[in-house]
């Protein structure tokens, strides 16, 4: 295997590493202004949180490429970001700075837990079929976040929760053309076909007046002195907290242990039992950015799942990553030129990311049923709840429920038990509404 400066090359070349970051940062540069939105709702300023954003997104991805040495960039979760809005700061009433408490206390366990290596060995301890499930249940989650962004799907009303979208708009059957020409790239195997498709949809949006182009390229980055360093540890730190730590926790714990699988599987970078070598770096890198993040002023990080992008455009090492992180730092003064991509092309990408990773699904023993009820409630459950942690704990509590209940409880592996425990817990301090 070829090294360069270091850096496997896994076949790989410098071209196809930066052209790939280029693709994965175009998928994932929305969290540059969606982050801050849905945060602002909890009271924190818009302004400083595109920095706080921005940065934890870069610091977190320098370092996984530098350090863990894979193409999977971090960033703020989406869907943490909304439990945290609305449920522990809107729903229980907690202030934004004890929340951003939480999760740096989270940051503390997860980084403790991964230098002991018990994460490592939990992940190694899941059977087959579950991880498979995992690379299925995040296909399906890019799926309808791909079209929900294109305009083709979108949410109904009570009773009906989900609706055809407006195909006679404009951005939509924009997006549609943009996604048959990715569609076609795919089929004739072209290695930037997600990146092209993000360019040739964005370019019929631009040319054709539906998108504005940039009001601008540059701008000075917004001050974060209203958000750096303001957690409240000592407030998380009381009882009343305590259930928030551990959703927290585990919600993180179990999203980065199945993107990272999931990533791993799409990337060819898992070994013959079905894990990612040495694992336990990029957990690392996850752990000490949700340190770091609330510290910035932001919620939980962690292996951001459009990572798949960059990786079907052929990143396969750090460098796909270092890119990343480097857009991400140039962001900080170009975000009027980055953002100006319309949400409707990057849906175009996410949507064939879900073509590819749904194909994990011919592995999966659909014979078994004590293999596959637990993998069919992670794969539904991740996108009918629109959370990778949801449908990853119903899955792992499901595995020893069935496997016991059909006098298979040798065939649960000991890392599973405490797995489930985790699970049943993070259901058991849920605050349901």
């Amino acid at each position: 295997m070829k090294r360069y400066f270091g850096f496997a090359t896994h076949g790989t070349t410098w071209r196809t590493e930066i052209m790939a970051g280029v693709a994965t940062f175009l998928t994932m540069a929305y969290i540059i202004v969606v982050n801050p939105a849905i945060l602002e709702a909890a009271g924190l300023p818009r302004e400083a949180s595109i920095t706080a954003t921005i940065l934890s997104a870069a610091f977190g991805t320098l370092i996984m490429g530098v350090y863990a040495r894979r193409p999977f960039a971090i960033a703020p979760y989406m869907g943490e970001n909304a439990f945290i809005v609305f449920t522990v700061v809107k729903g229980l009433g907690f202030p934004w700075q004890t929340a951003l408490g939480a999760i740096f206390l989270a940051g503390v366990l997860f980084t403790l837990l991964t230098l002991l290596g018990v994460r490592r060995w939990l992940a190694a301890g899941i059977p087959a079929n579950l991880k498979h499930s995992f690379t299925v249940g995040i296909g399906l989650f890019l799926t309808f976040i791909g079209l929900n962004a294109m305009g083709v799907v979108q949410l109904g009303v009570p009773g009906s929760p989900v609706a055809l979208g407006a195909l006679n708009r404009a951005t939509t059957l924009v997006a549609i053309g943009g996604f048959f020409a990715t569609a076609v790239l795919l089929a004739r195997k072209h290695r930037s076909a997600l990146l092209l498709g993000i360019i040739i949809t964005s370019v019929l949006s631009f040319g054709a007046g539906i998108t504005p182009l940039p009001a601008g390229v540059a701008s000075a980055p917004p001050s974060l002195a209203p958000l750096f360093g303001q957690l409240d540890i000592a407030g998380a730190l009381t009882l009343k907290a305590l259930p928030v730590v551990v959703i927290v926790f585990v919600m993180a714990f179990v999203d980065t242990i199945g993107t990272l699988i999931g990533l791993g599987a799409r990337a060819g970078l898992l070994d013959a039992s079905g894990n990612l070598p040495d694992m336990e770096k990029p957990m690392l890198a996850d752990a000490v950015v949700n340190m770091a993040a609330p510290v910035f002023g932001t919620t939980t990080c962690g292996a951001f799942v459009e990572s798949a992008v960059g990786i079907e455009a052929g990143g396969r090492t750090g460098v796909t990553a270092i890119v990343v992180a480097v857009l991400f730092l140039a962001s900080l003064f170009f975000a009027p030129l980055f953002t100006a991509i319309p949400a409707h092309a990057t849906g175009v990408a996410i949507a064939s990311m879900g073509v590819l990773m749904l194909g994990a699904m011919a592995a999966l023993d659909f014979a078994d049923y004590t293999e596959w009820v637990p993998a069919f409630l992670t794969i539904v459950l991740m996108a009918f709840t629109y959370n990778i942690g949801v449908g990853m704990t119903a899955g792992l509590l499901a595995y020893p429920v069935l496997k016991v209940g059909t006098g298979r409880a040798t065939e649960v592996p000991a890392a599973m038990w405490w797995l489930a425990a985790m699970s049943l817990l993070f259901y058991a301090v849920y605050p349901y509404h």
